[in-house]
């Protein structure tokens, strides 16, 4: 399969661009320099050429880009880009950049799906933000739970949707819709959650600070998030959503402990939002029962794996002492 994915120099794109080569595909990207992220590896600079389109200053890169994706062919197209760090979207409200990429880049994207002939499948890669907030005793969300997102990254890839729902009614293309609950993995930045517990624990020596443990969260390594993704261009039904998720509900504390365990098992630890905090998990039986996807990679093997990645990392403190 010939494959777009945009935003591929972010933290997704390169280990989806890397499963894709794995199963035989051929990967086209596109990122708002052109260029990949100075820790990408070797290999998919090799493999993989990259285009340059800003989608938050369309008219600047799309005749170009079109021009050279139209070459290119793509039987699919992977819509990663997006600003996806939430507090970065603005808080009640999004930010105009925020509704300029994460909203007007998807319809430009749909405008190329359905100019290219032959036509690609899109897969929108949407959020959990989406949901309308959980409770305690409630907290597994189905694809038809209530959406009602609470922060500004929400209501944009919320609106996102919709661009794609519309184009997929109106026969204009053919798409697939993937709800993505927390993932992290090597290569993954603060602010997330553990790159920024990883961050502390390599380049300090002063006590950790965390927001709380008594977070229940979905956590999923992102290179079964991946594989979920190429699961669904290829089997997701026309115009679906689909949760993708561990559909496990864990504590930040289990996770952190086992960093800890890892990392330094002396480093003091200081909550800085102590209390308990609930995020939807997901339910995946839709995805499951479509495309027969399970997780594969244990909660211990992320966390070691990621922690090794920081250390290895250019730059950072830890680097030559894995």
């Amino acid at each position: 399969m010939r494959a777009l994915i945009t935003g591929i120099s972010g933290f997704v794109g390169p280990h989806l661009a890397e499963h894709l080569l794995q199963r035989g595909d051929t990967v086209l990207g596109a990122a708002p320099d052109g260029q990949w992220g100075e820790t990408a590896p070797q290999v998919l600079r090799r493999a993989v050429e990259i285009v340059r389109w800003d989608l938050a200053a369309p008219d600047q890169d799309a005749e170009e880009a079109f021009s050279r994706i139209a070459a290119f062919r793509p039987e699919a197209i992977y819509h990663l880009a997006a600003i996806s760090v939430p507090r970065q979207c603005g808080e009640t409200a999004p930010t105009p950049l925020a509704l300029r990429v994460n909203v007007e880049g998807t319809r430009q994207v749909v405008h190329l799906a359905g100019w290219l002939r032959p036509a690609p499948r899109v897969l929108l890669v949407s959020s959990s933000h989406v949901y309308a907030p959980v409770t305690e005793d409630s907290p597994r969300m189905h694809e038809e739970s209530p959406v009602g997102p609470r922060d500004a990254y929400g209501m944009t890839k919320l609106a996102a949707e919709r661009v794609v729902r519309e184009a997929i009614a109106q026969g204009r293309v053919d798409g697939v819709i993937a709800r993505s609950f927390q993932h992290t993995g090597p290569g993954q930045e603060p602010p997330m959650m553990l790159p920024q517990w990883i961050q502390q624990f390599v380049e300090t020596a002063e006590p950790v600070t965390v927001y709380t443990r008594h977070a229940r969260i979905d956590l999923s390594d992102v290179r079964d998030v991946v594989r979920a993704y190429r699961l669904l261009i290829e089997r997701g039904a026309r115009g679906e959503v689909y949760n993708v998720g561990s559909g496990v509900m864990r504590t930040s504390g289990e996770v952190l402990d086992l960093l800890r365990s890892l990392a330094d098992p002396r480093r003091a630890v200081f909550e800085s939002r102590p209390g308990r905090k609930q995020d939807p998990i997901a339910d995946i039986s839709r995805l499951v029962r479509t495309t027969g996807w399970r997780a594969m990679i244990p909660l211990e093997k992320t966390v070691a794996e990621t922690l090794a990645w920081w250390r290895r990392r250019p730059g950072s403190a830890g680097a030559g002492n894995a």
